[in-house]
């Protein structure tokens, strides 16, 4: 019970500092926020494997020819907690015309059960931990930021990334367009 106490201390803290460094990148001199596109280094939606809420591994390659969403997210974070129902919408709303929405956790599974029951979470959620987060430097989030949001076309491409909350208008000027492409 000691251990797990420490480990959830030094996560948490890790995880304030992520959040506040990346709020520092995202805050330009010039007052702009990122755009979230993304360039070549981002081409494909990397193959990986990820433990699910049951502990039964996920694969990416099970959405393939979607449009995938993929957001990293954890608990204790409250722009998570905002954004978390514009996600929630966007694959109720568009699950049909083969939109994907992913939820990478970076957080203790037993907390992230309860916030999937609370909010009603019926897209596929994944724990991310220390992989969770490599993997995340691998769609684009330089600092480790949280939330993150990567999203990628029917072929795998990627097509925009943005550290730190997404807003309903931004997620869907994106998601949208792709879903036109059948």
């Amino acid at each position: 019970m000691r251990r797990s106490l420490l480990i959830a201390l030094a996560l948490s803290l890790i995880a304030v500092g992520i959040v506040g460094f990346g709020a520092l990148w995202a805050a330009r001199e010039d007052g702009a926020q990122p755009s979230g596109r993304v360039g070549e280094q981002l081409a494909q939606l990397p193959a990986f494997r990820l433990p699910g809420l049951d502990g039964e591994p996920i694969d990416s390659a099970d959405w393939q020819g979607r449009v995938v969403v993929i957001n990293y997210w954890a608990t204790w974070c409250p722009p998570c907690r905002t954004e978390m129902p514009y996600f929630i919408e966007a694959h109720d709303k568009y699950g049909s015309l083969g939109l994907q929405v992913v939820g990478i956790a970076i957080d203790q599974p037993n907390l992230v059960q309860d916030f999937v029951d609370v909010y009603n979470i019926d897209f596929p959620v994944m724990i991310g931990g220390v992989e969770g987060m490599k993997l995340s430097e691998k769609m684009g989030n330089r600092f480790d930021s949280l939330p993150f949001t990567a999203i990628y076309d029917r072929d795998g491409n990627a097509v925009a990334a943005q550290a730190g909350a997404i807003s309903r208008e931004q997620l869907y000027e994106i998601v949208a367009p792709l879903l036109d492409q059948e």
